[in-house]
């Protein structure tokens, strides 16, 4: 889908104080030495204890309508994203985030597409800044706490990720902005709908006891019953190229054109097999170099790593930017980004 007259006016990311580096956790039995020496090539992952995901959100949020000047009155349209249950069942997150921002009567959508939500959700937003609606104002917002029984960070999600927490916002415009979204495009492979059931059942939880998030366990039901691992992988690389090349082709660009290519933080190898070979790209045109010292996020990893490129000078104007995110379902979004000028705000202090 090309896009016009949609633009990224700011950014916002929390990142908690507190992390523990991988050789730590190695030392305190949460991560497997070999993954350390021989695997992801992660480094650490940031704990927000017990800060919960929404008001992580709401201070990136903040962060985000600050750097803008925008105020939140002027909010049409929100987008939250979610990996994780961010509250009691049936509880509305984004009515939350909304009460805390002041915003009353704002429209909402709530996005739970796991680690592709944020692009997801922008996607959401572009039809509410080009169509019927008429809105000049949508933020999406992210966050994770990974912080919990059900749930270990280290280990839970395969030795491809560690996961960590943080909140992110994007503030997007249809009058204007530091960049323009030139494209964005999206898909479902539901043929690899059950790896991420396994066997696992369709009806609610029905009260015996709740037991740790087991992906792995899914993941290996699925390749040793419904499809080999390798098959999988194949299904992927080609199903997300494709949703690549079309946003490329939207934008009217070609791969050698990108300057920075944005994926989740994850497994090194994953990311250069699966995103970077495939366009006939170098790692260091992704982010993977400063993205596997923040872990993964879920949902929020677009924003933070746009917002580090950024604070860290690493964008000038005319500079390409692809998004590409994933997710169980099996779902996929890419979108491409064009820089229009640095932000005020990114002249700042560099931070890592």
């Amino acid at each position: 889908m090309k896009t016009d007259g949609v633009y990224v006016d700011t950014v916002g990311a929390y990142i908690p104080d507190r992390w523990v580096s991988v050789e730590q956790a190695v030392r305190e039995g949460l991560y497997d030495e070999y993954s350390v020496q021989y695997g992801t090539g992660l480094t650490a992952a940031y704990i927000a204890d017990d800060l919960p995901a929404l008001d992580m959100a709401v201070l990136a949020a903040r962060q985000a309508f600050r750097r803008s000047g925008t105020d939140v009155e002027d909010l049409d349209h929100h987008v939250h994203c979610t990996a994780v249950q961010h509250g009691p069942e049936g509880f509305y997150p984004p009515g939350y985030v909304l009460r805390e921002l002041g915003a009353s009567g704002v429209a909402s959508t709530d996005v739970r597409q796991h680690s592709n939500g944020l692009l997801a959700g922008i996607e959401v937003a572009v039809g509410q800044l080009t169509g019927a609606a008429g809105a000049e104002t949508v933020l999406v917002t992210a966050a994770e706490n990974f912080t919990s029984p059900l749930i270990d960070r280290w280990t839970g999600f395969g030795t491809g990720f560690t996961a960590s927490d943080g909140g992110a916002a994007v503030l997007l415009s249809g009058e204007g902005g530091f960049a323009a979204l030139r494209a964005v495009n999206s898909g479902t492979l539901p043929e690899l709908e059950q790896w991420h059931r396994g066997e696992e059942s369709l009806l609610p939880f029905r009260g015996e006891q709740r037991k740790a998030s087991g992906t792995m366990e899914l993941l290996a039901y699925f390749n040793q019953h419904v499809m080999a691992l390798d098959k999988c992988m194949e299904m992927i690389r080609d199903f997300e190229l494709d949703i690549v090349h079309r946003s490329l082709v939207d934008a009217g660009l070609n791969a050698s054109d990108l300057r920075w290519v944005v994926a989740a933080n994850s497994d090194s190898r994953m990311i250069d097999q699966m995103k970077m070979q495939p366009l006939g790209l170098p790692m260091s045109r992704s982010t993977w170099d400063f993205g596997k010292e923040y872990g993964h996020m879920g949902a929020c990893d677009m924003a933070v790593s746009l917002n580090h490129l950024l604070l860290n000078g690493l964008l000038s104007p005319g500079d390409h930017i692809l998004m590409t995110t994933s997710a169980s379902g099996w779902v996929s979004t890419s979108a491409v980004l064009t820089i229009l000028d640095l932000p005020a705000w990114a002249r700042e202090q560099p931070v890592s």
